[in-house]
């Protein structure tokens, strides 16, 4: 009776576990290996001849200076933003956390920009941040400072630094609203207890709401970096890759290389390197959040 049962409760899991096996075969398996397939050759289109070329398509991928251009602003705007919304989302939330009038007002204010779409964010700080004297920025300074128009968008550094800031605004608050869930879960007796020690400020934060943040910390910077990695639409609406290929991302080379030039082979080359690369840096990070939580507790 009890072998019936078992075998009973393990088709069951197995019948629950086969619409996801079939969804992960059809939609990443299947697409992945085909994309391995075809970045070892030449293929053009399904018209065309294709042949076996070996590691060509990879080797060519390192001497293309917007596959290069890419990856480093990609990196750049993944590691950058998810350092400046951790360092600003903690103080948010533990400040969201104290009862003041109209907070819940604040809050979701704070969240709303992770709302729309990223290409409405893109398209709405375009306005905004316009290297003209009409951009909303640029008027601003120059009735308060007499500032004359700042080329925003118009130059490698400044376009970086902005595609990076609107990143951050659209994402901070909320991460802000995942620290604050966190927050809200934290015992309040570990605050008398510090309140009778004597504990200041600083002392609570990091020694009571930073470690136990460890958990939210650890989910929180894996989904900035993976999503950070895998960005597209907001350096796309905003700047268009530009100025020149500085604002290119990873994605955008990957759509550029393997559909509006043709080259299939190595715009599949290219999404295999860059799902490697996403992969190791999600392990690593993990890893090592993970070993930090440890130490923590």
């Amino acid at each position: 009776m009890l072998v019936s049962t078992r075998r009973r409760e393990q088709v069951t899991t197995r019948l629950f576990i086969l619409p996801l096996a079939i969804v992960f075969v059809a939609l990443f398996a299947i697409p992945v290996a085909r994309s391995l397939y075809f970045s070892f050759t030449n293929f053009g289109g399904y018209s065309t001849k294709v042949s076996f070329i070996g590691f060509a398509n990879y080797t060519a991928l390192f001497s293309n200076p917007t596959v290069l251009t890419g990856l480093s602003f990609t990196l750049v705007y993944a590691i950058g933003q998810a350092l400046i919304v951790t360092v600003i989302a903690i103080p948010l939330a533990i400040a969201l956390n104290r009862r003041f009038v109209g907070r819940n007002f604040v809050r979701a204010a704070l969240f709303f920009p992770a709302v729309p779409s990223a290409v409405i964010l893109g398209l709405v700080w375009t306005f905004i941040l316009a290297p003209i004297s009409m951009g909303v920025v640029n008027s601003v300074l120059g009735e308060l400072f007499g500032v004359g128009p700042v080329p925003w968008l118009s130059t490698n550094l400044l376009a970086r630094l902005s595609v990076i800031g609107v990143g951050v605004w659209s994402q901070v608050g909320w991460h802000a609203m995942l620290y604050l869930a966190y927050l809200q879960s934290i015992p309040t007796d570990y605050y008398d207890a510090a309140d009778v020690d004597g504990a200041s400020s600083m002392q609570r934060l990091f020694r009571i709401t930073v470690p136990l943040l460890a958990p939210a910390m650890t989910v929180s910077i894996v989904l900035l970096v993976v999503f950070g990695l895998q960005v597209y639409a907001l350096p796309l609406a905003l700047t268009g890759g530009g100025p020149g290929y500085a604002t290119y991302t990873m994605s955008q080379t990957i759509i550029q290389l393997g559909i509006s030039n043709a080259q299939y082979g190595q715009g599949a080359a290219l999404s295999i390197l860059f799902l490697l690369m996403v992969a190791l840096v999600l392990v690593v990070q993990v890893t090592i959040l993970r070993r930090r939580e440890a130490r923590l507790r």
